[in-house]
């Protein structure tokens, strides 16, 4: 008998100090949930960001726990657009955005709210 090792094929996401630090204080106000990041069909490129808060994931949802204080669903439906994604929180002027750092986008909408992905 062998014993195998799931190993899975996408790095899921990633996420900076900053972004951390920034979900970290959104969770403070909001005891017992989680964050969930997901992928919708939207803009003139074909997809948009969604990250909302929640109970719990859902139960295909990938977890990362991106510190003690964080635990993140991914849908497990956006995993191979976002995979290998960074998400990072930067200030612009007195704002404060998430930055998502995808390798899959191919295009991008010229204002920035949806983008597309190779095949």
């Amino acid at each position: 008998m062998s014993v195998e090792t799931f190993v899975p094929q996408t790095e899921v996401v990633r996420f900076t100090p900053t972004a951390v630090k920034h979900f970290e204080a959104k969770l403070a106000a909001a005891p017992g949930k989680l964050i969930r990041l997901s992928t919708k069909e939207s803009g003139c490129t074909g997809f948009a960001y969604v990250v909302d808060f929640a109970d719990q994931a859902e139960a295909d949802d990938i977890i990362v726990n991106a510190s003690d204080k964080v635990t993140v669903a991914v849908a497990q439906s956006a995993l191979a657009i976002l995979d290998r994604t960074e998400v990072d929180y930067v200030k612009e002027g007195i704002n404060g955005v998430l930055k998502f750092n995808n390798p899959n986008v191919t295009d991008a909408c010229g204002c920035g709210e949806s983008f597309s992905v190779g095949n």
